[in-house]
């Protein structure tokens, strides 16, 4: 099959990886040619895909369309170009104009009964403030005080969502639907940088059968509500017991996918497109833990190796995929040897979670020997209110 991936970000990461997986041959198209994605696709054009005149022709011959990016006038243009080509676009936009806004799929939340955090004002402090139509950690704020507060308003807070700050581990789940159809997919466990940025992701995670269970039903609730023609992705938080939702997002999530391939054999991404293509639901089939997996983000900077958020990758250039890294599995990287800056993902798979965090203690501590590396950071969430204090949140 050929598939034409229009974004070349962390996005596009993901779909090129899994479309090569899946062995599909991969036509990247994307504004810039210094993109991650760029070395895992066989062929790659430079265009803007808002000017359809100007890039319809690359269809010829493309049997699904895959966006990976979040640009609303972009999508719109792949919806028309899409229709005009007649090829299958593997997007819902009605689930994504829902979910690409905190404040309506919050409001969607509150009707459904979704278990989710409690809005301000009813909540107390601490509280989360974050864009309405941004993703992942973009512009994420814990404040602690009024004071802090009014620092923060008064930066402005139009069409910002402002709810309680709940402690927890957080999780993740992709379902998709075709048809009526739908799957709920591998629960996977997130961990944070400083700044709220997803920096590792556990393909065995540690959550009770019981709340497995509930946060797959979960799934498919919310997939029913939107009457899913894709995919979706959920974060959830175990705050107290319970797992409240955070977000969801109805379009190709980064990181998770990779992870749950490792972790049970299963390529959603495979699935899903075939579904499209075909015009047809998928047989049902059974989704099995097989590995643990530890999928994680590194920055190294001179002396200094640190696990850092996704933001990084998506701001690197060409990454390349390589097999036995230092020890880990796979890797997505930009690494040369003698270079002294350079990040990577690394891959890392045992036979349990256990086993695949010491594998990856010992490729970690395997990078640091053989590169003379002195110092090991991984940080986790912290406020961020002194930057704000002093004029410069971003």
């Amino acid at each position: 099959m050929r598939v034409a991936i229009v974004g070349g970000k962390l996005q596009g990461l993901e779909a090129a990886y899994l479309a090569k997986k899946a062995g599909w041959e991969v036509v990247l198209i994307d504004k810039n040619d210094r993109i991650p994605a760029l070395e895992l696709c066989d062929q790659f054009y430079a265009k803007d895909v808002t000017k359809i005149v100007e890039w319809l022709p690359i269809l010829k011959g493309i049997d699904l369309i895959i966006p990976a990016l979040e640009n609303k006038e972009a999508l719109n243009s792949l919806i028309r170009s899409a229709h005009y080509a007649n090829v299958p676009l593997l997007f819902d936009g009605d689930a994504y104009e829902i979910s690409s806004s905190k404040l309506v799929s919050n409001a969607m939340f509150a009707r459904s009964g979704v278990p989710a955090p409690i809005p301000w004002p009813e909540c107390g402090f601490p509280i989360i403030v974050k864009p309405s139509d941004s993703s992942g950690s973009e512009g994420v704020f814990k404040i602690n005080s009024v004071q802090e507060f009014q620092c923060l308003f008064e930066k402005g807070l139009t069409d910002w969502v402002i709810e309680e700050y709940l402690e927890g581990q957080s999780y993740s789940l992709e379902v998709i639907g075709y048809a009526g159809v739908y799957k709920v997919l591998h629960i996977t466990e997130l961990e944070m940088d400083e700044v709220f940025d997803c920096k590792r992701v556990l393909g065995a995670p540690d959550l009770p059968g019981k709340l497995r269970e509930e946060f797959e039903q979960l799934g498919l609730r919310l997939a029913r509500t939107l009457n899913l023609n894709g995919i979706m992705d959920i974060e959830t938080i175990l705050h107290r017991d319970t797992l409240k939702v955070l977000e969801i997002d109805a379009r190709l999530p980064s990181q998770t996918p990779i992870t749950v391939y490792h972790a049970t054999g299963v390529n959603m991404l495979e699935i899903l497109g075939r579904a499209f293509v075909e015009k047809k639901p998928w047989a049902d089939f059974q989704v099995q833990e097989k590995r643990g997996v530890v999928f994680e983000h590194i920055q190294v900077t001179g002396n200094k190796l640190e696990v850092v958020g996704e933001h990084v990758i998506s701001e690197a250039g060409p990454l390349k995929l390589y097999t036995n890294f230092f020890g880990a599995d796979e890797v997505l990287t930009d690494f040369t040897p003698g270079q002294t800056e350079w990040t990577a993902t690394l891959i890392i798979s045992a036979a349990s979670r256990q086993e695949a965090w010491v594998k990856h203690c010992e490729v970690v501590q395997r990078i640091c020997h053989e590169l003379g590396i002195a110092q090991y950071l991984d940080r986790c969430p912290e406020q961020r209110i002194s930057n704000l204090v002093n004029g410069t949140g971003s």
